[in-house]
């Protein structure tokens, strides 16, 4: 496994892990986080490792505003968290890619799935939606994505542009943290380009929407809204959770759920037969 560090136009460190298969590789996979996720959260290096296992380079990693290091047990940068926002999520995929065909990390020369779970989902269709056709991307899995940027009210929405903030708690390490008002101001002075089903009706590549029937932190309705905007059926895995039943943290020697091996499988599936096609 390789370990890196880009930096993106603000100056800011992307950080990432590649996995490199033994054979030489088919396909380039990113892999994409959630919200208050990091690259080494749960099944993300599990299913990193299997997509590589199965002959593609897979490189996950943390969006330079996560508020994430390598230091795992901690958001040991919370003053960036709280410049998070969807535009800068999309550019910092953005940048991956580039330095995908740039030769800068693994993959020069393959053809480049972004897969996301969670808020890295609506992140990569997102990105496809705006830049899919520059980019050249070959397809887009979502896991358990949301269909919206925000669900907040419009009194929250004043109070979060009259304070400057909001707080949210992290369940995993108790800390309150800060999302700054850029985060919804960019979405009220853009309201098309944060709009992830209209984002999604205009990806011109393949995209396989993956949702667990048991998701409760994201209602199961949202992967069928996003299957409806891209032209596909939505992929419903039985009795999934929205983590995909693994626990945090998990390990490559981990017994896989039975979610984790049907959403792997699926994704195989779906970059294999696009592939050859």
């Amino acid at each position: 496994m390789i370990i890196w560090t880009i930096t993106n136009k603000h100056e800011l460190e992307i950080l990432g892990n590649t996995h490199t298969p033994s054979a030489p590789p088919t396909t380039c996979v990113i892999l994409m986080h959630g919200f208050k996720g990091y690259k080494d959260y749960g099944f993300i290096p599990i299913l990193a490792h299997d997509l590589c296992e199965a002959g593609m380079v897979v490189h996950r990693f943390n969006f330079s505003t996560s508020g994430m290091t390598n230091e795992i047990e901690t958001f040991a940068r919370p003053d960036l968290f709280a410049l998070d926002t969807w535009n800068r999520q999309v550019e910092d995929t953005v940048r991956v890619v580039e330095a995908v065909r740039s030769g800068e990390i693994e993959g020069r020369g393959l053809p480049i799935y972004l897969v996301g779970h969670s808020r890295g989902g609506a992140t990569a269709l997102l990105t496809a939606g705006r830049y899919g056709d520059a980019m050249d991307l070959c397809g887009v899995v979502t896991i358990n994505a949301v269909d919206v940027c925000s669900r907040i009210s419009q009194e929250e929405q004043d109070a979060i542009i009259k304070r400057g903030y909001t707080i949210t708690e992290s369940a995993r390490t108790k800390q309150a943290l800060k999302i700054g008002s850029a985060w919804l101001q960019e979405q009220l002075d853009d309201p098309e380009g944060h709009d992830v089903l209209l984002q999604a009706s205009r990806i011109a590549c393949p995209v396989c929407v993956i949702h667990g029937d048991s998701d409760q932190a994201v209602d199961p309705s949202a992967g069928e809204s996003i299957a409806k905007a891209c032209g596909t059926d939505r992929v419903l895995i039985a009795g999934a959770n929205h983590v995909l039943n693994m626990p945090n943290p998990s390990s490559v020697e981990d017994e896989r759920s039975a979610p984790l091996t049907a959403a792997t499988e699926t994704i195989a599936e779906f970059i294999g037969s696009h592939r050859a096609g």
